[in-house]
């Protein structure tokens, strides 16, 4: 079974950065779309971010489009996010996740099957 540990939350200024970590284990490589997911207090979980570990496509909500950016790390199993630009309304607990469909369906479609703790990003203004 697939077992996701997120990290690097915390606080920083609107317009600065943070990069976030999901490091994954138990499953096999090169099957999975690992991505982000966040909720902020009183919203809706939303989709961030996903890429997929077969051919390193990937998917961005349009909140994010242009500010951050995700990448990943095969051999260490590794999915980051980049954060820039960060905005007061990007303030919420960061999930990452993983599951078999595209990059797009983990995020959006009800696609995740595998769910890390979450890191919370708080973004002062």
């Amino acid at each position: 079974e697939v077992q996701l540990q997120a990290y690097g939350g915390g606080v920083v200024q609107a317009g600065g950065s943070l990069r976030l970590s999901c490091a994954a284990s138990g499953g096999p490589s090169g099957r999975y779309a690992t991505g982000w997911f966040r909720q902020a207090p009183g919203k809706e979980r939303e989709g961030v971010s996903c890429i997929s570990s077969s051919d390193g496509s990937t998917y961005y909500a349009d909140s994010v489009k242009g500010r951050f950016t995700i990448s990943s790390d095969n051999a260490k199993n590794t999915v980051y996010l980049q954060m820039n630009s960060l905005k007061p309304e990007d303030t919420a607990v960061y999930y990452c996740a993983a599951g078999e469909g595209s990059p797009e369906s983990v995020v959006t479609n009800g696609g995740s099957d595998y769910w890390g703790q979450g890191t919370l990003v708080t973004v002062s203004s």
